[in-house]
């Protein structure tokens, strides 16, 4: 069961599938509430994102209270219960960012890209975030985009920095 959930198929998938691989993962794992979050994980990994219908299964299936699931799920920013992008970017708003012009660099982003922290565009290409620090001090601002470290960024530079990442048949406009 494990090979089969080390990449996202949920594209290819119908829902019945998914929620099928995920009582697969639950029954695998038990009832045990120490392995909820490997659950969870298992089953973000399945499903995409964990909505209230992922959620409200594995409470059925686990008997664990729907409260302590959704807590455990809004607690830990790797979880999410809507879908993300392809590309997430985070924001550092930590201390040196943050006065070096971070929330200009975010208010540009949520400009051009018309979402909000937390949100994910309508075309499923970017999910916006926003992060304490991620090490760059010296080089302030930065944002990450996936694994993808940019620093010394105004908001004069978001929108080459975007538009790296869409296709010629995308919002290349931005």
């Amino acid at each position: 069961m494990v090979e089969k959930t080390k990449t996202c198929t949920c594209a290819e998938e119908t829902d019945e599938k998914k929620l099928l691989r995920i009582r697969e993962v639950i029954d695998e794992y038990g009832k045990n509430e120490g392995s909820l979050i490997q659950i969870l994980h298992m089953a973000q990994g399945i499903y995409g994102h964990l909505p209230l219908e992922v959620q409200e299964l594995i409470s059925k299936k686990t008997d664990i209270p729907l409260s302590k699931i959704s807590g455990v799920v809004t607690f830990y920013s790797f979880f999410s219960t809507t879908p993300r992008g392809k590309y997430t970017i985070k924001v550092c708003l930590g201390t040196a960012c943050y006065v070096r012009g971070g929330k200009k660099i975010l208010e540009k982003i949520k400009e051009l890209l018309d979402i909000d922290v937390g949100e994910t565009t309508e075309d499923r290409m970017f999910s916006l975030e926003v992060m304490r620090c991620i090490g760059a001090c010296g080089l302030a601002p930065a944002i990450t985009i996936n694994d993808k470290v940019y620093k010394m960024v105004n908001p004069d530079k978001i929108n080459s920095i975007l538009t790296e990442y869409y296709s010629d048949n995308q919002r290349g406009d931005n």
